[in-house]
């Protein structure tokens, strides 16, 4: 667990609230940084459920919350004894910002020079697109990821999850627990960069192979993107769909056996191109039954091959249940430390709920709180 490790979270949104949240999961001290006033945009994002967005409570639960105006002295020198405090700084600003605001990483880690500070932006602290306003479907563009997405034919299809997004919290999160380490043995934190742009590209290990042996990339062409009969997406007699994994001989002999199609095992490979005998026949053997039916023969075989569910379907699923995941706090983390495990999380703070707790650990007394929320400042 990483108790006694106070992150200062300055991100809105999804990215940064995530990548936050799996170190609040196991035992660290989040303190989201909101403005005055509204807070976190996404707080009043639907679906609502008591007037708070049921997003942003799965994303913020075990959380604290302090308001802060940034763009005033005072709330700067606020922040900066936070820092004194603390020992992550996450901010998903676009890069400049935090500099024009006097809060560089320069600036903060002189006031504690074991602070690990991350920066979460879209295109990273460099380059011509450092400072350009972006979201998950334009990093997956640029890193090449959307292009490999879909059908042979046709446009590429939008991811059903915003990939570059998700991707890049844990990306950040593993940055700041690989800073922390460091800094258990130098004594000194640093500065940890992530983009989701580089997030979105780091996806791509197979691709990447693929493209420095020089083999030819096409969306839907490549081995695991539904290129061959034996790792393919296949519609069932009721409209319903069922995945087909057997990548490996023994797994496509097992399925062909089980299916009663011994004659295919030679065709494991075989394109899926309409008219390809062995695609065709498959198409048409997957037809025969529905989805629930072809769950049932092929329980007991080991031919990865396995139903496609809705969510709501997953969520209901053995397999699923079996990871006690569902909680009434939104999904819990899927790893377990045997020793060690997630905490059982709070509810998402109320906006400003720990302000007065947190500025009266900082020095101020109640009048000065007080005074401050007059002005603004908090």
């Amino acid at each position: 667990m990483i108790h006694n490790i106070r992150v200062l979270d300055l991100s809105r949104l999804l990215p940064g609230p995530y990548c936050s949240r799996i170190l609040a999961d196991f035992g660290a001290e989040v303190i989201k940084i909101e403005r005055p006033g509204g807070g976190d945009w996404l707080r009043h994002m639907p679906p609502l459920a008591d007037g708070e967005s049921v997003l942003f409570q799965a994303l913020n639960r075990g959380k604290k919350s302090i308001t802060l105006n940034l763009k005033s002295d005072q709330g700067r020198a606020i922040l900066l004894r936070l820092v004194e405090t603390g020992d992550v700084l996450l901010e998903g600003f676009r890069p400049g910002v935090m500099e024009r605001l006097g809060l560089s990483y320069e600036t903060l880690a002189q006031a504690n020079p074991r602070l690990v500070y991350c920066s979460l932006s879209g295109y990273g602290q460099g380059g011509p697109y450092q400072k350009r306003a972006g979201h998950d479907l334009n990093y997956i563009g640029l890193a090449g990821l959307l292009d490999l997405t879909g059908p042979r034919e046709g446009p590429p299809t939008i991811p059903g999850v915003p990939i570059g997004d998700l991707t890049g919290a844990l990306w950040a999160a593993t940055g700041i627990l690989l800073a922390l380490l460091a800094r258990e043995r130098t004594g000194q934190g640093q500065r940890v960069d992530g983009s989701f742009l580089g997030a979105a590209l780091a996806c791509l290990p197979v691709t990447m192979a693929q493209h420095t042996g020089k083999q030819p990339l096409e969306r839907g062409s490549g081995n695991l993107a539904g290129s061959m009969i034996c790792y393919h997406v296949y519609e069932t007699r009721d409209g319903k769909y069922m995945t087909l994994g057997a990548l490996e001989p023994e797994f496509w002999a097992a399925f062909c056996r089980a299916v009663g199609r011994e004659d295919l095992m030679e065709q494991q490979f075989a394109p899926t191109v309409p008219g390809e005998q062995a695609y065709d026949d498959l198409c048409a053997l997957f037809r025969t039954r529905t989805r629930q039916e072809w769950t049932d023969s092929l329980s007991g075989v080991d031919a990865c091959c396995e139903p496609i569910y809705t969510l709501a379907e997953a969520l209901v699923s053995a397999p699923v249940q079996a990871l006690g995941m569902s909680s009434d706090v939104g999904l819990l983390p899927p790893v377990r430390l045997s020793a060690q495990p997630a905490r059982t999380a709070a509810p998402a703070p109320v906006l400003s709920q720990h302000t007065a707790t947190l500025l009266a650990e900082l020095g101020y007394d109640a009048a000065e709180v007080e005074r401050l929320k007059e002005q603004g400042i908090v």
